[in-house]
């Protein structure tokens, strides 16, 4: 079942990069849909509700994947048959795919304005929509250089740097800890995101805070280039974006690790960036302060406060 085999791979980080990420679940219960043959709605949307929770339940971070999902499930919502249903919801996620490949070309368009020719940027883990503002730049012709980061523990950098090669960007591979040594020689910070809250704070890899501190305290600015469906509604109500903690094994190989009796191995995937380090969020909307965090989740995500009351009092009921 590809809702299984998608949801295993973004667990295993087969599938990075929460665009690339929100895409294949889309995808998985649209092919889901389509194979589905129930003889109720009810069993339809059952099966199709235990798929999303597999898909969700993966990267407990990744804002875009939990988006996506409630976007392409909200088709069966009002459907008075299964075919209805269907019809809906694959629908829906075909326009998602559609317009979440779109928001990265707009981001690149708008990004490219904010990079200088004669820039040196620096870039931290492997983001679709910040590589793909530094590329447009070097189409359009400006001279551009590239610093990145190793990304311990998973080395995402790898992608990142194969990536700028192919488009014939030269780039410099640090060490994530050598950020600071470099530091003086870049003059723009592009980074994606997982997340952004309502008060514009940024969930990225691990590491992009102290990229983010490093480039305020060198007074060098930061953008982060992240799609709109990347925005977290439900921090309105003061809900946290949980940080994903992730196997021991990715860090140290599992007999060293069992051999170090005294030892406790921590591997967060993500930190919180605060939003007074970030310059401009770089959406397929436009280019916004961190603080208009709230009118992307209300203008283009729909989502107001009074929806979400309603939510937390049925939330409420049910606890009951």
């Amino acid at each position: 079942m590809l809702v299984t085999e998608t949801a295993e791979k973004i667990k295993n980080m087969e599938i990075r990069g929460a665009g690339r990420i929100a895409r294949a679940a889309a995808e998985a219960l649209r092919v889901h849909a389509l194979s589905l043959e129930t003889a109720s709605l009810m069993e339809f949307r059952s099966e199709m509700q235990r798929g999303s929770d597999l898909l969700i339940a993966t990267r407990p971070t990744a804002v875009s994947l939990p988006n996506a999902v409630h976007i392409v499930m909200a088709g069966i919502g009002e459907a008075e048959t299964v075919a209805e249903a269907r019809s809906a919801l694959t629908e829906r996620a075909e326009k998602f795919i559609a317009s979440s490949r779109h928001a990265v070309g707009k981001i690149a368009e708008f990004g490219a304005r904010h990079i200088r020719d004669g820039d040196t940027i620096l870039t931290h883990c492997n983001s679709e929509a910040a590589l793909s503002c530094i590329i447009e730049a070097h189409r359009s012709g400006k001279e551009i250089e590239v610093f990145a980061t190793e990304v311990r523990p998973r080395n995402q950098g790898l992608i990142t740097i194969s990536t700028l090669n192919d488009a014939g960007i030269k780039t410099s591979y640090i060490v994530d800890s050598a950020v600071r040594s470099f530091i003086h020689e870049i003059d723009l910070v592009i980074v994606g995101a997982d997340a952004v809250t309502v008060n514009g704070a940024v969930v990225n890899k691990i590491g992009t805070s102290q990229v983010a501190h490093t480039a305020h305290e060198a007074r060098v600015n930061m953008l982060v280039a992240a799609e709109t469906y990347k925005f977290a509604p439900r921090t309105i109500i003061g809900e946290l974006i949980q940080i994903e903690e992730r196997m021991p094994g990715e860090v140290l190989p599992e007999e060293i690790a069992e051999s170090l009796k005294n030892v406790t191995i921590r591997n967060p995937g993500f930190d919180v960036t605060p939003a007074e380090y970030v310059d401009l969020i770089i959406t397929e909307a436009g280019a916004v302060p961190p603080q208009m965090a709230y009118v992307i989740i209300k203008e283009y995500l729909g989502w107001g406060i009074e929806e979400f009351h309603k939510i937390f009092e049925v939330n409420n009921r049910h606890d009951e």
